[in-house]
């Protein structure tokens, strides 16, 4: 499985990204997959790896690069619920100077090095993410409704900020779209809230919690990891690729 670092140019530098696909000369299906805040680290190169291993090119950004390129900040092989803290307290301020518009500014970058790539095919791509690189997922997608076929979501702060802005986030959407979410991040009345908001865009959907999870659920570096709900998140990922996406 060929994978690399590659460097994607946008307005305000240079963002470092790794990128897995399939052997071979042929051309696959291109997947944006956006990391949690923790980024790039083994965990997600290797999820990268094995959905590669199912026929796409996946690229995975450093969205933190204006701050340096990954790791952005030191991070421990297990992130446990001991460090965890402290972690996010270095990574908020990040989180907080990533704006709404510099998210649509690199979004449009990620997605045209992604199609320009030479063995990624002609046709609509997909967009993926996990924690804020779900909302990321869903804002890209948002944002070139002709372009991204499908959209899946993993334990994200979807409609965090709001019912207003949960309305302009979903109203250009056009792709397929799959919502995975944590048990603790989401009630049964939040999640009928959510999906009459997603039922009144028209948006072609599936928005579930995974039983028993707690936020971060598939990454298997954290104490939130469960391997149950990691397998549902690729019975779920996986067909909505196939359905959406062109294999040559």
């Amino acid at each position: 499985m060929p994978d690399k670092t590659v460097q994607i140019p946008t307005p305000d530098g240079r963002a470092d990204a790794f990128a897995a696909f399939p052997d071979g000369d042929g051309r696959h299906p291109g997947v944006l997959m956006y990391a949690d805040a923790f980024g790039i680290r083994p965990v997600l190169r290797e999820m990268a790896r094995e959905l590669a291993d199912h026929g796409y090119y996946v690229l995975v950004p450093n969205f933190f690069y204006r701050h340096g390129p990954t790791p952005v900040i030191e991070l421990p092989e297990h992130i446990g619920e001991d460090v965890r803290p402290s972690i996010i307290a270095q990574l908020m301020p990040l989180i907080e100077a990533h704006t709404a518009e510099r998210i649509l500014s690199d979004a449009d970058a990620c997605l045209s090095f992604l199609t320009a790539q030479p063995e990624v095919a002609a046709g609509p791509v997909a967009v993926t993410g996990y924690c804020i690189g779900g909302l990321l997922a869903l804002r890209t997608a948002a944002a070139h409704p002709d372009q991204v076929a499908a959209v899946a979501s993993f334990h994200g702060p979807v409609g965090a900020d709001g019912p207003d802005d949960l309305r302009r986030l979903l109203s250009p959407l056009t792709a397929q779209v799959h919502l995975g979410h944590a048990e603790t991040d989401m009630t049964p009345e939040s999640l009928a809230e959510l999906n009459q908001a997603l039922d009144a865009a028209g948006v072609q959907y599936t928005s579930e919690i995974y039983p028993g999870t707690v936020h971060g659920f598939t990454m298997s570096d954290t104490d939130a990891f469960d391997p149950a709900a990691l397998q549902l998140h690729w019975d779920r990922l996986l067909p909505l690729l196939d359905r959406t996406l062109t294999h040559s």
